[in-house]
């Protein structure tokens, strides 16, 4: 795609292409239509019409309702805004997250911590990078005020059990946030089922342009903005909309809704083929992750003994991957995720994770195999 031919794209998990069907969505509002979504004029009204179309593909993707959709700039405001906006609302208390939590995640809520905004408990995991759901539920406190607790992780793939978080912490009055970017698009996600009080939507992880996401807030949960100024987004969001990338993010939604199931099918094929063809040209490959309770696309694998940003390194004009640790001077830096599983830092040096996507193909996986076991 795009000029990326002999290029073997495993990296979806850090970003997807942006799908030609969204990219055709997007076009006329790049090219004809630029009214202010705010103004009453027929310029701006049929710019309010694209916002709010795309607001409720968005909503029918989660299960919701459109007016529960706020759109923001990608899945870090997202987060910001739940997190700070909810214990702004609250005026303080108490907030439990995962060890594993993506850095949009985790830098935030220390930080509130730091600011003396909150009090902060930190949940471990297990070695196959999931919390004990009876461990965050004994984390909570009187005072707590929300939990933020991702759905799937990008770095293994493994699945939270949100549902079931959320359904302890709901009868004791205390919201939930779930970070759903990397899941979105690769699981079935609905807001009701899984019962939480916002979760979070970035675009470029689901074929949609980057600078795009959204939060799902539900009705009756008090947030405060981060952005203020007009009264855009039910005033929770200031700034006149991005019209453009609004458009691609409401086309991904109604795309990915429409053959989820036999994606996820496809994905786990791929997955598998790439697992067993590594393993079997490379002798004491390691898996990480939960075995059943994981992400469809998510392969992450250490090659013991290799070191992965070297792979990487030699490998990148050919297969795109990513490494779960850096090596500086004398120092293996782990990926918290990693760390928190406990991976052994000289297993985290070899780790790799490689993700597959819509537009993989088993050919690619073949030649990927190929590739990469040339080089380790």
């Amino acid at each position: 795609m795009g000029g990326m031919e002999n290029f073997i794209y495993l990296d979806y998990n850090a970003t997807t292409p942006t799908d030609p069907r969204v990219a055709e969505a997007m076009t006329p509002y790049l090219t004809g239509f630029y009214g202010n979504p705010s103004s009453g004029h027929r310029a701006g009204r049929e710019a309010r019409a694209a916002v709010e179309r795309a607001r409720t593909q968005v909503a029918v993707c989660l299960g919701c309702t459109a007016d529960e959709i706020i759109f923001t700039s990608g899945g870090s405001e997202s987060n910001n805004l739940a997190l700070r906006g909810v214990v702004a609302a609250r005026g303080g208390g108490h907030v439990v997250t995962s060890a594993v939590e993506h850095p949009a995640v985790l830098e935030v809520v220390i930080a509130m911590e730091m600011e003396g905004l909150i009090d902060l408990t930190v949940v471990g995991v297990d070695n196959h990078g999931r919390v004990d759901e009876a461990e965050l539920i004994n984390a909570l406190r009187p005072d707590t005020v929300l939990v933020s607790l991702m759905l799937a992780n990008n770095e293994v793939g493994s699945l939270q059990p949100v549902a079931e978080v959320a359904a302890m912490c709901r009868k004791r009055g205390v919201l939930v946030h779930t970070d759903a970017a990397q899941a979105v698009g690769k699981v079935p996600v609905d807001v009701d089922y899984l019962g939480v009080d916002l979760l979070t939507v970035a675009g470029h992880k689901l074929y949609a342009p980057k600078g795009i996401g959204a939060l799902f807030v539900r009705e009756g949960v008090e947030i405060q903005p981060l952005i203020r100024g007009a009264g855009h987004e039910r005033r929770l969001r200031a700034g006149t909309e991005n019209i453009l990338e609004i458009v691609g993010l409401g086309a991904a939604c109604e795309i990915l809704a429409q053959d989820l199931t036999d994606e996820m099918g496809r994905l786990v094929s791929l997955r598998n083929g790439l697992r067993h063809g590594l393993a079997g040209g490379f002798v004491g490959l390691i898996e990480h992750g939960h075995p059943f309770e994981r992400l469809s696309n998510t392969l992450s694998v250490s090659f013991p003994g290799v070191n992965a940003g070297e792979l990487l390194d030699v490998m990148g004009d050919d297969v795109a991957a990513s490494a779960g640790a850096a090596c500086h001077g004398n120092q293996v830096q782990v990926s918290h995720v990693l760390s928190a599983m406990g991976v052994e830092p000289e297993v985290a040096l070899g780790t790799v994770r490689f993700s597959v996507g819509r537009f993989t193909t088993e050919e690619e996986i073949d030649e990927a195999v190929r590739k990469i076991l040339m080089f380790v």
